[in-house]
């Protein structure tokens, strides 16, 4: 998946939204399986108009634009979609660092786990706040395909909190020196 394709995506889906709007969608549904700076999005959506595959509809105060897809920008979706096969990403820097833990001390493999496992609880902490206040299928809210997307974040982050958990207590019951830590 690229930028270029979620942002395609999403203005399809809310046409008119600005790029504030399309930063907070990133921050609350889609930041589970792809997360953008306001940085790279803004000059993605630079791109995206230079390119014809979306147009700025409305300028409001302050330079706000709101943007809509073209009918060029729903082909390249469609294309996207349905004629290229997703392209699988293996990398994943926790686990490189769980890989190498034996390179530190115990006390500090075990710290990494546990900030792992303290900051994979919050985000589902947060993720919950959120899926309380998000406007479901409203006008200008998100789709039922949105909130898959975040019961897919949301199980995901589950699935590696508790593997931490399980990990830390592995780790800890082979290390003799760290088994009263277990």
């Amino acid at each position: 998946m690229s930028l270029r394709h979620a942002l395609l995506g999403l203005i399809a889906e809310m046409d008119g939204a600005s790029g504030y709007d399309l930063m907070k969608v990133f921050e609350i549904s889609l930041g589970t399986v792809w997360q953008a700076t306001q940085s790279q999005l803004y000059g993605e959506l630079g791109k995206l108009t230079e390119g014809g595959l979306i147009e700025v509809s409305a300028e409001g105060p302050r330079g706000r634009k709101e943007y809509s897809i073209t009918a060029a920008g729903r082909a390249e979706l469609r294309r996207w979609m349905v004629e290229t096969a997703p392209k699988p990403h293996r990398r994943d820097e926790v686990l490189l660092r769980v890989f190498f833990l034996d390179q530190v001390d115990p006390e500090e493999a075990l710290g990494y786990m546990d900030r792992m496992i303290d900051a994979l609880s919050g985000r589902l902490d947060d993720l919950a706040r959120l899926e309380e206040i998000v406007p479901w299928e409203e006008e200008g809210g998100l789709t039922g395909n949105g909130r898959l997307t975040m019961e897919y974040g949301k199980r995901f982050m589950a699935m590696r909190r508790d593997w931490f958990v399980w990990a830390r207590k592995q780790y800890a019951e082979r290390r003799p020196e760290t088994a009263s830590e277990a």
